[in-house]
């Protein structure tokens, strides 16, 4: 058996890869990994979905799963993946799970697993999920019979609880402002536009209308066009923009510009620090994000710490140091006194109380992100160990951040996943971040070629 886990849970096309019968298979093993199956009382899981079609087809094969395996199983429905971690922990439940593909095309779907709490899963322990599969197999798991077996349960008023939640966290009144927020047809459609007025704004929701095939088609976090444009013709103080599972946030200004996570993380870290809750004045973000958001953070006398790529990685360090702010620059903010992973809501709550709370418009308080021109080229190589790793390679490397000082850095990262090398260059112009990159992926091309 191959690799079931990535960077995210289980993804792939659903019905192909990520068949009824798999999803089957790694609810069981999840219950019998993460949940105490021989105490006294049967162990409880959360299962949440976003509005796929295929996640109707997924969410029975997951529930069966479940209840075979002894563990009664709370369905809480359409609902965001943070919501579904924060029931989990709200209902002490052992372990949660969400049927989601995030900001994929609907074609696509995956199984994210929480542990008690509502955090993400360890490597280990989706590894050890993934040898129970390969090594009993259906045939041979435990099933109990009679009262033994699970049962399940649909908890109504979950979203109420979680949209309360919410709104509770924010720390100043969104009164005042306009926003257009566009829920990508997902999970976030009906809870994101609930949230956002119960805080006080004034809320223009497009893209709120799942019919379980239009999720993340042409809209949401990943086309932001659309709401580029309705931000304009509205005449709102900002847009946010969710993905399908609304764990990530990225926003647009009023006149339309972008503000990223980076940009995002900046404002937060600044109004935490302000507030004086931002723990050891600290902010946890990836190799990733720009060089930009560093000297911001110098400069507004921050320390910033940087993990692997995913947040995962992000929340690992900041569950281990006991931060309070960290995220990508994709739009995938972590605040731990509310959230046990990203949470694209409040991310758009707390930056929109940070522009109602100061009175500056989004692109004043962004501005104090200045990002340095950022080139990524992904080179195919014939290994991409070597080819990260050659000492020609890491000589160019070396060399062109002694050229480039200050003013820039160079990343090179194998991937996980295909035969490529990553290579990404920021500098002060676009045209020496894309010729420093260039060089240096020629030199990878030479060090680990592609076999003919």
């Amino acid at each position: 058996m191959g690799r079931l886990f990535g960077t995210d849970g289980v993804r792939g096309r659903a019905n192909v890869d990520l068949t009824p019968e798999l999803a089957l298979a790694v609810a069981v093993a999840a219950a019998h990994t993460l949940a105490e199956v021989d105490r006294t009382h049967p162990p409880l899981a959360v299962v949440g979905r976003d509005p796929r079609a295929s996640g109707e087809m997924l969410e029975a094969a997951v529930v069966a799963g479940l209840a075979s395996a002894g563990a009664n199983v709370v369905r809480v429905g359409v609902l965001p993946t943070p919501g579904v971690a924060y029931l989990v922990g709200e209902t002490k439940a052992d372990l949660g799970v969400m049927l989601s593909a995030s900001h994929n095309p609907m074609p696509d779907n995956g199984i994210k697993l929480f542990a008690a709490g509502g955090h993400k899963l360890p490597d280990e322990m989706e590894m050890k999920i993934e040898a129970t599969i390969e090594a009993n197999g259906a045939a041979e798991w435990r099933r109990p019979t009679g009262g033994g077996v699970g049962r399940v349960h649909d908890l109504l008023d979950g979203a109420d609880h979680y949209v309360q939640h919410l709104v509770a966290s924010v720390p100043h009144p969104l009164d005042g402002l306009k926003v257009v927020v566009d829920c990508a047809n997902g999970a976030a459609s009906e809870i994101a536009p609930v949230a956002y007025r119960e805080a006080g704004a004034e809320v223009i929701a497009i893209h709120a209308e799942p019919d379980g095939l239009n999720i993340n088609e042409g809209c949401g976090s990943t086309h932001l066009d659309v709401i580029r444009a309705a931000v304009v013709e509205h005449g709102a103080d900002l847009g946010i923009a969710h993905d399908g599972d609304a764990d990530r946030c990225l926003a647009v200004t009023a006149d339309g510009q972008e503000v990223d996570g980076d940009e995002i993380m900046a404002i937060l870290a600044i109004a935490m620090r302000d507030a004086g809750t931002l723990t050891d004045n600290t902010l946890v973000a990836t190799v990733m994000s720009n060089l930009g958001l560093r000297l911001a953070m110098s400069k507004a006398g921050i320390r910033l710490m940087e993990t692997k790529v995913g947040d995962r990685y992000v929340l690992e360090e900041l569950r281990a140091s006991g931060l309070a702010l960290g995220g990508e620059q994709s739009g995938h903010i972590v605040m731990p006194a509310h959230a046990t992973t990203g949470d694209g809501i409040l991310t758009g709550l707390h930056l929109m109380s940070r522009m109602a709370a100061t009175g500056r418009s989004l692109a004043e308080l962004a501005s104090v992100v200045t990002k340095l021109p950022q080139v990524l080229i992904n080179v195919p190589v014939g290994d991409r160990s070597a080819g990260a790793a050659a000492p020609a390679v890491l000589a160019a490397a070396e060399q062109a951040e002694a050229e480039l000082g200050e003013t820039g850095r160079v990343l090179l990262r194998p991937s996980g996943t295909e035969p490529l090398v990553r290579v990404m260059v920021e500098a002060a112009t676009v045209q020496t971040a894309r010729d420093v990159a260039e060089r240096i992926a020629q030199t990878v091309r030479e060090a680990s070629p592609v076999p003919a």
